[in-house]
Order: C-alpha cells, then structure tokens, then sequence
C-alpha cells in the first residue's frame, strides 16, 4: 500500500490506528470468514508466484545478491507448496472437530470450532523477505484473518515489490502491506492487534512482546539461535559434507536462522571433516569464492562488520584453517572454517552470538555423546542436526538434545515438511507454525457443548445429602460409565 502520512509526512499512530480501524471494520462484517473468500485470497497470493516470479528474482537479487535458484528453491517453490496445501487442506481445516463424550455431560454434543482472531499483525525478516513474509500471510488468511504484513526495510526492494502486489492481487480492504523502518514498525506495535508474529532477533523480539503486553496480545516469536551440527565419524563422509554446505553456505551464505551455526564432532574425526569440506566447497564455489555468483552478498554494512569483528576476535588467532577472505566494498565474505576446541569455545566472539554469516566454528569434543552435554548448558537452538548411521546415537540425540527442531543426516528440509510444526524453545523463540499449524496458530479453538434437556440429575442440586454426594462423586470419577458400559456389553 502507499503509506498514509500525516501533515508531517510522516506514517505514526494515527495513521497506524486508520489502518487496523479499516480492516477491523471489514473483518467485523464478516467478509473474510467465509471459505470462498480465504480460498480467493490464496488465489491472489498463487497469481503472485505465477505471474511475477522474473521480479521476484530480481527483487532478491537487489537485496541480497541471492543467486536465482536459491530464490526459486528456497523462496517461491516453499511458497507454492505452501499455497497449494493450504488450498487442497482449507476445507478440512476449517470443518469442526469432533470431541468425545463423557457421562458428565451426557447426552449432549461436544465440538471445536476454528474461529479466526480478527485482525493480525505479520512483521517478517530480511533475509528469506518472500518466504517469511508469505508463510505466515497465508496460515492468518486461510484461518479468517484481516492481516497487515511488515516487510523488513533492510530488503526494500522485496517490500516494494510485495507493496505493489499485495495492491494489485489481494483484496486490500482485509490485507494490507505496510512499509517502512522502526518509526512504522514502532506506529504498528502502538495498536490492538489480535495476535502478532514476529520473525527476527532475540533484541527485537523483547519490544514486540512488550508492545504485545500492553494489549494482552498473544505472541509468536521465530528467534533463531546458535544452530549446532553433531557430525560423528559413522557417516556417508561426502553426502553429508554436501548437505552441511547445502545448510550453511547455499542458504544466503550463512544468513538464515536454521543455518548450522557451528560443527561439533570428534578430535580424531576433524581434520578429516575439515579435508572434505574444503575440497568440496571448492567444487561448490570455485578456488576463488569471492568471485563465485553462487554465493550470496552480506545484506549491509552493518551486518558485514558485525561479522568481520567476530573474524577478527584475538581469540581466533591461528584458528582459521580455511577461507577468512573478505571486501567490505562489494559486501562478499568467503566460506571461512574455524577450529576450536571446548575451551575456545567458551572464550571466542564467535560462540557468544548467533553468527548469521559464512563463518562455520568446529569444535572438537572427546565424543560425540559429550557434545550432547554440552547442550545443557546452553540456550536452546531454533534447530539441530546430527550426522550418523549409529541408530544408538540418533536415540540418544532425540532424547537428550532440546531444540525447536531436530533433523538427522539433513539441515533445514525439516522447515518444508508441511505436517510438522516449526517454532522455537526458549530463547530461540515460540509457538509455531507452518501447515495446519499455521490456520491453527492463527485461530481460537472455540469448544462448544450442547445437550438435551434430557439426562437430568437431582444429584447436582439443593438439598445436598450423602446420597446425592455418593452419586455426584461416581459421576465426576467416570464410574457409573463404566458400569453402564459394562452392562451393555459395550
């Protein structure tokens, strides 16, 4: 949308408050509840995909020199699949759920109803600027939502670009765009909102949940987090060297939440580890990756010398095994292999903060179960991986390791997989979404019972007496439905 101004230009409360009083208005006459209209409106965001994608390319690219395969694989492909799953699943989800009876309430009816919020916020990060915008977009309509999306500033040319389309595809009187930087984002946190999602920082997720306080608006936060591999030596050595660069360098070159933020595996094992990842990121990127177009740019200066401090951490002196190149003019960092051991680990920049960069630390621990430990000490990660054939391993990883996600001999598909939930654990953020899980994170789960006038008991009222208290206490326990089931033979 073009954003409403005040006198001074500029998009404040007022102009925020105009902005959720319209769609709250279009939601109260019931417009977006039907599933012709939800249907509608993943139409529009389906024409999006299939009449545009040459400038959604192209929009990524100006933000983030993200090569366009990665913008296809990563970006419009996930959306795609994610519109039509909505599309084949609405009707399913939007039927009520059954609930069983129990003698207490019998005879009666009992039923859940998915009832959209109302009108939600969506404030969505930079770094996959079409996919996080999008995803949640469409679990919020899909449920009945009105919406309002904030693209992040720092890819301005994805949220002109989603501006623009939203404008021409979507039906703007429920679902609106809203551009612009913290004074808009500041403007929109000021309002009401039915639920806010936020994908982004730990920093900034604090102020969106105290905007959220102040209204009692529920929450969902996607953090992110320091996102550990466990690489043990019983592994197919290339398959999974390829999928460690697929999860940490094809992925906007290290700038995505559920990238591997750093490698745990053995002392014996690293050195080959490290052999196999640097032959294979040279058939990947070249001998030269800094001139590789296969590798994205860093989003902005700020982030690229962010990183480049944690580069150049004293800490890290004698560390760098592979890459460590870099040009702030062009804003291109090269794939860069660190080698720690648990004491560097305690001390070094690199480990102190999510690195969301081309920077990949390998810490060396006696065994793998010993980096399970280690776990339990630290904050816990949006997402975690292990590499293993050792069934025994995989156990103990899924028993011992707390993450929002787990994935075994893979990074990041677990993400696509639309019958799993995808959210945080503390720190790293929650709730979760993505699938059903999306129609359902944006809805209330409405129970309703209805009985009979049937089925009465005097049990339950004045006069109390022990009679009736006996009786009160066979229904609450369930036992006088056992009994009658038992005499009917059911």
């Amino acid at each position: 949308m073009e954003l409403m101004k005040n006198n001074k230009g500029v998009f404040g409360s007022e102009e925020a408050s105009l902005v959720v009083d319209k769609l709250k208005e279009t939601f109260l006459s019931g417009k977006t509840m039907s599933y012709e209209w939800r249907l509608s409106q993943l139409k529009g965001l389906m024409k999006i995909l299939d009449h545009h994608e040459p400038d959604i390319i192209k929009a990524l690219y100006s933000d983030l020199s993200k090569p366009p395969t990665e913008t296809i694989a990563y970006e419009i492909s996930t959306v795609r699949s994610s519109i039509e799953f909505a599309m084949k699943e609405l009707k399913r989800w939007m039927e009520p759920e059954k609930v069983k009876n129990t003698i207490l309430s019998f005879p009666s009816s009992v039923k859940i109803i998915h009832e959209p919020l109302g009108v939600v916020l969506v404030i969505s990060a930079w770094n996959f600027p079409f996919y996080l915008s999008l995803e949640p977009v469409i679990g919020a309509i899909s449920a009945g939502n009105a919406v309002v999306l904030k693209p992040s500033e720092i890819s301005p040319s994805t949220s002109s670009l989603l501006a623009e389309l939203f404008l021409k595809y979507m039906d703007t009187s429920a679902i609106e765009v809203v551009e612009g930087g913290i004074p808009q984002t500041s403007a929109l946190l000021e309002q009401k909102w039915d639920k806010i999602l936020f994908t982004g920082n730990e920093n900034v997720g604090r102020i969106v949940m105290t905007a959220g306080v102040k209204h009692l608006t529920p929450v969902i936060l996607e953090l992110g987090g320091k996102c550990p591999a466990f690489v043990d030596s019983n592994i197919n050595l290339k398959v999974a060297i390829r999928r460690i660069i697929a999860g940490k360098w094809t992925m906007n070159n290290g700038q995505a939440c559920i990238c591997v933020d750093y490698v745990i595996t053995t002392k014996d094992f690293a050195p080959k580890l490290i052999d196999a990842l640097k032959s294979e990121l040279e058939i990947f990127f070249g001998k030269n990756p800094m001139e590789s177009e296969d590798l994205s740019r860093i989003v902005n200066l700020n982030h690229f010398r962010r990183i480049k401090r944690l580069l150049d951490d004293d800490k890290l002196s004698g560390k760098i095994v592979h890459g460590g190149q870099s040009d702030e003019s062009k804003l291109k960092m090269a794939p860069t292999i660190i080698l720690l051991d648990v004491t560097d680990q305690k001390e070094a920049l690199v480990m102190k903060e999510e690195i969301f960069g081309p920077l990949l630390p390998i810490i060396q621990v006696e065994s793998i179960e010993k980096g399970f430990e280690m776990m339990k000490f630290k904050e816990k990660p949006l997402a975690a991986y292990l590499f293993t054939n050792d069934n025994k391993l995989k156990d103990e990883f899924v028993e011992k390791v707390s993450a929002g996600g787990l994935l075994i001999n893979d990074v990041a598909l677990h993400v696509a997989h639309p019958y799993l939930p995808f959210g945080g654990v503390g720190k790293s953020g929650f709730g979760a979404y993505h699938g059903k899980f999306s129609f359902e994170c944006f809805s209330h789960k409405k129970g309703v019972l209805s009985r009979s006038f049937a089925g009465d008991t005097t049990a339950r009222y004045p006069p109390y007496t022990p009679g009736k208290l006996r009786m009160l206490k066979a229904l609450l326990s369930g036992r006088i439905f056992t009994i009658i089931r038992a005499l009917l033979g059911i």
